[in-house]
C-alpha cells in the first residue's frame, strides 16, 4: 500500500506530502490545478519515462519518493538486487531528476538503475490512465489481456521455444537454397578467392617481421658503416691499435704492482673484467658484420611481398590475420554449398518435426486460451452488470492463423450494446462511456489475478455520467476493499464514494504559481462536491445535495 508520496519541484508543485490511506482515495480539483502532475510524479518514482521539462522552473533538480507498507520480502526485483524491506515491511522508492538529464534512484537507500526501479515499482502500483481504454480498440492487445488473465505464460513460453526452433531451421534452409546459376557464380567466386589466398601462403605475424627486415635493408649502408666504425674502434687495424689491445696493455702494466695493495689488486681485476666485456662486444659486432648480407634483390623481394599483402588486405581484411579468417570462412561456405543438397535434406526432415512440434504446442496454447476465455467472458459479463451494462453482451472469438511469435490465434473482444444484436468489434460500437466501463471491468478482473496492492485510476470516468457514474463509483468502492484505490476524478459520485478525499488546489504567491494537495474533512468535502456539481457558484441547495451524496456513499460502503 502507498502510504506517502513526497514531491519536490515537479512542475508547479514546489513541495507536497500526500498521506494516502487504505481503501478508496479520491483526488479532485479544477482543470489545470495539477492533478495530472501528481500522477506524473507517481510514474516518475515508479521508473517511468521522464523529461527535464518536468522540473519546476528555476530549480536545479526534482525529487520524488514513495513509501510503501506491507511489502513482502519475496517481491520480484528485490532479492536479485540485494534489497530487503524494513522489518515492518516498509519500502522507500526515491528518484532524483537533474536538469542535465541524469537520474539518481534508490530503494531503501540502495542505488538502483531506472530499469530496476521500474521492475520493482511495477510490482507495487499500477497506473490506469484515461487513454488505457484506447487499448481495447487495438485488437493486437486482446490476446495480451487474455494471456494475462489465463496466466498462460509457461504454455506461451513453451510454444515460443518450439516456434523459434522452427524459424531458425527455415532461415538455415533459405540460406542454402539458391538457383543453379547463382550457385555456380558463388562457387567460382569462392574458389578464386580461396586460390588467391592459398597461393599467397600467408603466415600470421609475418607483417611485423617483414617490416623490421625492410627497415634494416633500407638502411643497409648506414648499418654496415656503423658496425665497421665500431669494429675499428674496438679492434683497430694493421696500423692502429684498438680498444681491446689497449686494455690488454693497461692490464699488463698493472700486473707487476697488483700485489702491493688491495686497492691495486681491485683495480687490476676491474680492468681485466672491462677488457673481457669489450672483447665480447667486439666479437658480437664482428658477427653482425659477417651475418648481414645486404642484397638489393632481397630488398626488392621484401617490398614486393609488402605490396602483395597490401593488395590482399584491401580485398579481404585489415590485417593478415583477418585475411586468414576470411579464407577459413570461404572454405566453410564452399563446403556448405557443395554439400548443400545433403544438408538441405537433413534440415527439411528436422523442419517437418519442428513444424509438428510447433503446431502441437500452438494447439495446447489455443486450448489454454479458450478455457481462459470462457471464464473471462463470464467474469466481464458479471462486472458489466454491476456497472449498469446488463444488456451488453461481451464475447471473445478465435480464428486460426499461420504460426507466429504470439501463437496461432487471432483473438478479438466483441460486444453487442443491445439485445438481439450480433456482437461486433468494440471499436465500431462502443461509446466513450461504455469503453471506460468495459476497461474498468477488465482492469478489475485482471487486478484480482495480480499481487499488486495499489491501483491508480487517472480520470477513467471520462464520458461517464448519471447512473453509470454511480455504478462506476460503487465498483471502485468494491475494488478498494481488497486493493488500495487512488482515483483522479471530476465526478461527484466517485469523489463522494471515497474513504479519503484530497483536493488539488492552485494559487499564486510572489508572482509564481503553486499547487498544494489538501486532505478534506466532511465540510470541506461538501464544498468541493458542490463545486464539482455546480461550478464556481456554490448554493445552499448544492451543499445540501452534496451532504446527501456523502451520506448515501457512506451507507453503501457499510454494506461492503
Amino acid at each position: 500500500m502507498l502510504e506517502l508520496l513526497h514531491i519536490e519541484n515537479i512542475a508547479v508543485i514546489e513541495e507536497a506530502d500526500i498521506y494516502f490511506r487504505p481503501g478508496f482515495n479520491a483526488l479532485t480539483g479544477e482543470t489545470g490545478a495539477g492533478k495530472s502532475i501528481v500522477i506524473d510524479a507517481m510514474g516518475a518514482v515508479l521508473g517511468g519515462r521522464t523529461s527535464r521539462d518536468l522540473i519546476r522552473t528555476g530549480a536545479e533538480k526534482a525529487f520524488v519518493s514513495a513509501a510503501f507498507s506491507e511489502v513482502p520480502p519475496n517481491l520480484p526485483g528485490l532479492g536479485e538486487n540485494g534489497i530487503v524491506p524494513e522489518e515492518d515491511g516498509t519500502l522507500l522508492l526515491q528518484r532524483e531528476i537533474a536538469a542535465d538529464g541524469k537520474n539518481l534512484c534508490r530503494v531503501n537507500g540502495r542505488p538502483v538503475t531506472v530499469a530496476q526501479l521500474r521492475q520493482i515499482g511495477g510490482e507495487l502500483l499500477n497506473i490506469h490512465g484515461q487513454n488505457d481504454g484506447q487499448q481495447l480498440l487495438d485488437e493486437e492487445q486482446h490476446g495480451v489481456y487474455l494471456d494475462r488473465f489465463g496466466r498462460t505464460g509457461e504454455t506461451l513460453a513453451a510454444y515460443q521455444t518450439a516456434y523459434q526452433a522452427m524459424e531458425s531451421l527455415r532461415k538455415q534452409i533459405h540460406a542454402l537454397q539458391m538457383d543453379e546459376a547463382e550457385k555456380a557464380r558463388r562457387v567460382d567466386s569462392l574458389r578464386f578467392q580461396i586460390d588467391e589466398l592459398e597461393r599467397a601462403e600467408l603466415v600470421s605475424g609475418e607483417e611485423e617481421e617483414l617490416d623490421a627486415r625492410r627497415s634494416l635493408l633500407r638502411n643497409g649502408e648506414k648499418y654496415l658503416s656503423a658496425l665497421s666504425g665500431a669494429d675499428y674502434c674496438l679492434n683497430g687495424d694493421d696500423e692502429n691499435t684498438g680498444a681491446v689491445n689497449q686494455l690488454r696493455d693497461a692490464e699488463g702494466a698493472l700486473s707487476s704492482i697488483r700485489t702491493l695493495g688491495e686497492d691495486l689488486e681491485e683495480l687490476y681485476k676491474r680492468l681485466g673484467a672491462l677488457r673481457c666485456e669489450v672483447f665480447d662486444l667486439a666479437e658480437i659486432i664482428r658477427d653482425k658484420q659477417a651475418e648481414f648480407d645486404f642484397s638489393p634483390a632481397e630488398l626488392d623481394a621484401v617490398e614486393s611481398r609488402f605490396d602483395q599483402l597490401y593488395r590482399l588486405k584491401k580485398k579481404y581484411g585489415a590485417t593478415v590475420e583477418d585475411c586468414l579468417a576470411y579464407l577459413e570462412r570461404c572454405r566453410m561456405e564452399l563446403d556448405a554449398i557443395e554439400t548443400a543438397d545433403d544438408t538441405l535434406a537433413h534440415l527439411e526432415k528436422k523442419l517437418q518435426t519442428a513444424e509438428a512440434s510447433t503446431l502441437a504446442a500452438g494447439a495446447g496454447l489455443t486450448k489454454a486460451r479458450k478455457d481462459a476465455a470462457k471464464v473471462l467472458e463470464s467474469r466481464i459479463q458479471a462486472e458489466l452488470r454491476e456497472l449498469d451494462m446488463g444488456k451488453v453482451r461481451f464475447c471473445i472469438t478465435f480464428a486460426e492463423k499461420e504460426p507466429a511469435a504470439d501463437g496461432c490465434d487471432v483473438i478479438r473482444f466483441l460486444m453487442s450494446a443491445n439485445v438481439g444484436e450480433t456482437p461486433r468489434p468494440i471499436a465500431k460500437i462502443a461509446s466513450g462511456g461504455e469503453l471506460a466501463r468495459i476497461m474498468l471491468a477488465l482492469k478489475n478482473v485482471l487486478a484480482e489475478q495480480e499481487a499488486i496492492g495499489t491501483l491508480v485510476f487517472d480520470e477513467v470516468d471520462t464520458g461517464v455520467s448519471g447512473r453509470a457514474a454511480q455504478k462506476v463509483a460503487e465498483k471502485l468502492a468494491q475494488v478498494s476493499r481488497h486493493k488500495q484505490v487512488l482515483c483522479v476524478t471530476h465526478l461527484p459520485q466517485l469523489a463522494a464514494m471515497a474513504d479519503t478525499h484530497f483536493s488539488v488546489e492552485k494559487g499564486e504567491r510572489k508572482g509564481r504559481t503553486y499547487t498544494r494537495v489538501v486532505q478534506l474533512d466532511r465540510e470541506q468535502r461538501k464544498a468541493e462536491l458542490a463545486r464539482i456539481t455546480g461550478g464556481s457558484k456554490v448554493t445552499d441547495a448544492l451543499l445540501e445535495s452534496a451532504g446527501e451524496l456523502l451520506d448515501e456513499a457512506e451507507t453503501y460502503r457499510k454494506t461492503l
